[in-house]
């Protein structure tokens, strides 16, 4: 990788490091048969940028959707729905594949997820509910409506 590239990437890990905390939600788009569905998600990020993780109930059409393909889109962005959003707002989208997550790295990520959301840990702590893990492979990065970056999740 050229130092002009990885100074990029840096840059984009940086801006995403600090736009993640600061957002609560997201919006989830799933698709079942062809037709796309949106949902508002309250969503954490992994350390290392790999990972975004949500709650739901599985009896969702989210749930279903995402059972019977997983393959996901995220979007994260910071507007405040003031004018200055056109010249600073900035969105990115996350594409990737998302896996209920199970067993030992449950609790590990479970902490994750309430040190952002504390007052969802009845909803995501219940029998009905399942926390979700969307393995990242693309970030989409767009700020003043027209400056694309691409940062690529390496496995």
């Amino acid at each position: 990788m050229r130092a002009n590239q990885m100074e990029k990437t840096s840059e984009l890990k940086k801006f995403l490091k600090d736009l993640f905390p600061s957002q609560r939600l997201a919006v989830l788009a799933t698709q079942s048969k062809g037709q796309p569905y949106g949902n508002l998600v309250a969503f954490v990020a992994t350390n290392d940028l790999k990972h975004l993780l949500f709650a739901t109930a599985r009896g969702t059409r989210k749930y279903a959707n995402i059972s019977e393909n997983p393959r996901v889109a995220m979007v994260i962005d910071n507007r405040s729905n003031q004018e200055a959003d056109f010249h600073r707002a900035a969105a990115v989208t996350a594409i990737g594949i998302v896996k209920e997550v199970k067993g030992s790295e449950k609790e590990t990520l479970l902490r994750l997820y309430f040190s952002a959301h504390p007052y969802l840990k009845d909803f995501v702590s219940s029998p009905t509910s399942a926390l979700l893990k969307m393995n990242v492979e693309t970030y989409y990065v767009v700020r003043q409506f027209q400056n694309v970056m691409e940062l690529h999740i390496r496995k």
